[in-house]
């Protein structure tokens, strides 16, 4: 992992943006103040395509879908972070096509050029931002994406069928491992201070390139399940051509800089001081809280801050009062506040997540003295005080773990589709997370407290471990029910999403005939609930149909 240098945003003037209107789609707008395109050194891309991913991942992994996932939940303007309440114009692929496109120059100028090291690197971050895209809203451009200049015949691409991505983001990674198999020395042209990622080091690339690889197997386990037991068990069973990021040090990940508003933590309070700023309007959600307490997990330490007033229950009556920093209260006055709010009243000493998907979150644990949206809540956990910093050394844009590719391997010998025992690969999962969190001295009592049960605990573990890329949670719930969860009293169905809409102005509006044929192969089910035709978040991709998952 490689800090971004302040010199290095100069890069982001390079950005090449398309004219997303399919009438201007034949025009590459470049800035006049900029370097050339055609002559400007590939290296300058390399940064400003890794971070937009990063931010991307970020943005999604910690907003959203963390509360979807019950991660988090927002104390204020939470419709579509608590309660899913989303449509046709809620998320866009947009930006993740614009940085598709900042990549694919990139790889143009990589295969111009024979410049293999970059062409690899290009493959990996193509794979992984195409991964996101079908894995976020089913069929999507891809064998037409990015091809706008070779003729109006590209203006609207078809949908891809989302099997068809996958296999083609397989092979992808299988190329990218064999053109980053070389030493350092054997490539050319490579500037490690450009690559914010791994400092152009080729065999983490490649260690990247085989998890990513590991990952989409494994997504594809209750779809396809042959193609998946087939793709882990060749990665595994040659790990000297397949490589995996099994240690904490090669984690994907990319520092925030901090310098500016731009490169810095989002949620910082910094350069958003309000009151009811993005900080403020996060809190822990009561499901992962009581779930890391279960095991006195010590990354909720990491993650979250102690309630600052704790609630004590006191003998009497009509008792609320505050004594030595702690808010005494009587069994009536607690009766009253649950009844009139239908919202249990947490009395934990130290760590409060609030209730999930609930109309009136922002009183939670009767915060009725400051009952404002998106403020203080002194009775339940605000995020850890490294979140309200530009840059910390551990909140980092996250993009791939030692901890996921263990419990991956993990869940693969649970299945019986490779040797060795699941339990160890459960344990280094557990370890690999502690390591990159910071307390890896608390491991060793861990897993007496947290013991391997099958899949249960694998893919809790994993969702522990997906905190600030709770994506990867969600999609690993889609595909097995777990960990089961439950929706809050406001959410706008009764369970939980399983895919974004595609948007109507940007997606279906500009390319109708494709989008619709997309929206045709999507198969509704008995929660469709308000929406108008197929395009439904609790519509099922060609991932899940006929699984049986997650309902």
């Amino acid at each position: 992992m490689y800090k971004i240098k302040h010199s290095l945003i100069i890069a982001l003037t390079l950005v090449f943006t398309f004219v997303i209107s399919c009438k201007d789609l034949d025009e590459l707008n470049i800035n006049p103040n900029g370097a050339d395109p055609e002559s400007a050194d590939l290296n300058f891309l390399l940064p400003t395509t890794i971070t937009n991913l990063g931010q991307t991942v970020y943005g999604i992994g910690f907003g959203q879908l963390s509360g979807v996932m019950q991660h988090t939940q927002q104390t204020g303007w939470m419709g579509g972070y608590n309660n899913y309440d989303w449509d046709n114009l809620s998320h866009s692929w947009n930006g993740y096509y614009s940085i598709l496109m900042n990549n694919d120059e990139f790889y143009k100028k990589a295969v111009k050029n024979k410049l293999e090291f970059h062409e690899g690197v290009a493959r990996v971050l193509r794979s992984y931002t195409f991964g996101l895209i079908t894995d976020l809203w089913g069929d999507a451009p891809y064998s037409e994406a990015l091809k706008a200049e070779q003729g109006a015949s590209y203006f609207k691409p078809v949908f891809d069928p989302q099997k068809e991505i996958y296999l083609g983001i397989l092979a992808d990674l299988d190329t990218a491992n064999q053109l980053l198999s070389k030493s350092a020395s054997a490539y050319t042209n490579i500037a490690p201070k450009q690559d914010v990622l791994y400092g152009g080091n080729p065999e983490k690339w490649r260690k990247f390139a085989n998890s990513l690889a590991l990952r989409y197997y494994m997504r594809l386990q209750a779809k396809e399940p042959a193609i998946a037991e087939q793709g882990i068990k060749k990665i595994v069973q040659d790990p000297s051509k397949y490589p995996l990021i099994t240690v904490a040090s090669d984690d994907a990940n990319v520092s925030f800089v901090g310098s500016a508003k731009e490169n810095s933590n989002p949620l910082n309070t910094v350069y958003d001081i309000a009151l009811d700023g993005a900080y403020m309007r996060v809190k822990m959600a009561g499901t992962l809280v009581d779930a890391l307490q279960k095991y006195n997990d010590p990354r909720l330490a990491v993650w979250a801050n102690k309630v600052e007033i704790p609630l004590i229950l006191v003998s009497g009556s009509g008792i609320d009062r505050i004594v030595n920093g702690k808010r005494e209260v009587s069994q009536d006055v607690v009766t009253k506040f649950e009844t009139d709010n239908t919202m249990k009243v947490d009395f934990d000493p130290e760590y409060v997540g609030v209730a999930v998907s609930h109309s009136k979150v922002q009183i939670f644990n009767m915060n009725l003295a400051n009952p404002a949206q998106g403020t203080k809540n002194p009775h339940a956990s605000q995020l850890n005080d490294r979140y309200k910093k530009t840059a910390d050394p551990l909140v980092l844009m996250r993009l791939m773990s030692a901890a996921e590719v263990n419990l991956i391997l993990a869940e693969a010998a649970y299945r019986g589709w490779i040797s060795g025992s699941a339990e160890t690969y459960y344990a280094a999962g557990i370890q690999q997370s502690f390591s990159a969190w910071g307390v890896e001295s608390a491991f060793a009592s861990y897993l007496t407290r947290a013991p391997y049960n099958g899949l249960a605990s694998i893919i809790e573990q994993k969702w522990f471990a997906s905190w600030t890329t709770a994506q990867e949670s969600w999609f690993d719930w889609r595909r097995t029910g777990l960990p089961a969860l439950v929706t809050g009293p406001s959410a706008v169905r009764p369970v939980l999403p399983i895919r974004w809409y595609y948007h109507y102005d940007n997606e279906i509006a500009k390319n109708t005939a494709n989008a619709e044929a997309a929206i045709s192969r999507l198969e509704p089910t008995s929660y469709l609930g308000t929406d108008q035709s197929n395009n439904s978040a609790w519509s099922r991709p060609w991932l899940l149909q006929g699984t049986g998952k997650p309902y």
